[in-house]
């Protein structure tokens, strides 16, 4: 079955410090164990983007939420719960992770996925996967996995099969921060 074989592949690579190119609950990103400082500089490299612009992380439960923020402020509960679609959420500041992944001032972007794909990985990896889009830095986001640049396809160490023939036109998620005080502002609609 794909889906097992893919979650195997990508599972032992990400385990291996690898770069995998895979579906996410939105469009499809760039990934690595977000706590692997080497693997991390990677992606950066490959996408050709600064050092000090922040990455996104895609976690599979509020429990393992909390273990990457150091105070989860109490309306991103509300939000997470009553939230029906995949909704990134910038907190204050982040723990445990490699750095290039928190923006200079200690914030870090974290999405619960949903997905079964992403959730399954995750879960086995029992760490947040660095979900960037497939692309290089200012070029457009791949709304499919057909538009995704073949010579990037060749950088990343696996290249998840599963969902390759989905057509469906994605687009990122939205995106809010939280200040400490829980004051919202909407980054990304």
């Amino acid at each position: 079955m794909l889906f097992d074989e893919d979650i195997k592949n990508a599972l032992n690579t990400l385990k291996n410090g690898g770069v995998i190119i895979y579906p996410t609950d939105t469009i499809w990103g760039i990934g690595c164990d977000a706590t692997n400082q080497s693997a991390v500089e990677r992606i950066n490299t490959i996408k050709l983007r600064r050092e000090s612009k922040s990455l996104i992380i895609l976690a599979d439960s509020v429990a393992m939420l909390e273990r990457y923020v150091r105070e989860v402020p109490s309306v991103a509960y509300d939000l997470i719960e009553v939230s029906d679609s995949p909704l990134t959420i910038i907190y204050p500041e982040g723990k445990n992770l490699a750095s290039g992944i928190c923006s200079d001032d200690g914030s870090v972007g974290i999405r619960i996925c949903r997905d079964d794909f992403c959730s399954e990985l995750i879960t086995r990896l029992r760490r947040p996967l660095v979900s960037t889009s497939a692309n290089r830095s200012g070029e457009p986001f791949p709304s499919d996995f057909s538009a995704i640049d073949h010579d990037l396809l060749k950088e990343a160490d696996y290249v998840v099969k599963y969902r390759q023939e989905d057509r469906r036109k994605n687009s990122p998620s939205p995106v809010i921060k939280i200040d400490k005080k829980g004051v919202i502002e909407i980054i990304r609609k």
